[in-house]
């Protein structure tokens, strides 16, 4: 994606990526269609309802609304209008917090209810949800600072997004064949994009720019750390707080919960 929230904030003379390159505006539209996918593919397989709390709707509507927004932004930084890109970019920046705010609702949510999936223990999902969100917004806001430098603007947000694709790669492969180290698999999903980023500069310009370096360190850095914190006496503090009073703590923090004998509905 060429460029995302910052823009809006750079004034009349931003400059963003050549409007002849479209590799960001495809690389959205893949980025969309791997979110979209993995989502269809549950509910098609009776794994994941409608019949959720409203928490899960409104997380819902903002992580799919951002996945809206980035190709709409994709679109408008390499064909125009310039002026509705930057319009729109002031709402991106909101929503992003709006997003992080509704997910810590629902993430918690699962852990005081027992209703994190099976082939994650409650307290590394706890742990390492939250820590992908601050993945993602720590390289978008990074591409935010960076607004006036295209090249890195325009990496930045894309390793932002793939940070947020885990989600839905986890849909689309067998998690729980997967255990211990399910949610690590999924990352390793997200990661192709920013492969696919490092291949296209290689190939493009004969070097791979940092950015596409930055961006792989934080989604490795998350999963690595998330999985430290919750297997530490820090993480069984952090649970035991999040769940005290609540039904989640009456179950193993760091067990894996048994298989439900139902569809599995996640977001609960």
């Amino acid at each position: 994606m060429a460029t995302l929230a910052g823009s809006a904030l750079a004034g009349p003379d931003t400059t963003v990526e050549p409007r002849g390159d479209a590799f960001f505006a495809r690389m959205a539209i893949v980025m969309a269609l791997t979110v979209v996918a993995g989502f269809s593919f549950q509910l098609a397989m009776g794994r994941s309802t409608f019949a959720s709390p409203l928490r899960v709707h409104i997380h819902a509507v903002l992580f799919m609304g951002w996945v809206a927004i980035f190709v709409l932004q994709s679109q408008f930084a390499t064909r125009g209008p310039i002026a509705l890109h930057r319009k729109l970019g002031w709402l991106a920046v909101g929503w992003m917090f709006a997003m992080l705010t509704a997910a810590m609702v629902v993430i918690v949510a699962m852990a005081r209810n027992g209703t994190v999936p099976f082939f994650f223990t409650p307290q590394h999902f706890l742990i390492a949800d939250p820590f992908t969100l601050l993945g993602f917004m720590g390289l978008t806001g990074a591409a935010v600072a960076l607004r006036r430098d295209t090249d890195w603007h325009a990496r930045l947000h894309v390793g932002g997004m793939a940070v947020l694709t885990g989600p839905a790669f986890g849909r689309l492969i067998p998690m729980p064949l997967l255990v211990p180290y399910a949610f690590e698999a999924a990352g390793v999903g997200s990661a192709l994009f920013l492969v696919a980023g490092m291949v296209r500069d290689k190939r493009r310009s004969g070097a791979v720019h940092p950015a596409w370096w930055i961006g792989m360190a934080v989604l490795v850095g998350t999963l690595v750390f998330a999985r430290v914190l919750a297997n530490s006496p820090v993480g069984d503090a952090i649970y035991q707080a999040a769940v005290a009073g609540y039904p989640g703590a009456d179950i193993p923090g760091l067990e894996y919960p048994a298989p439900p004998g139902t569809p599995l509905r996640t977001g609960q």
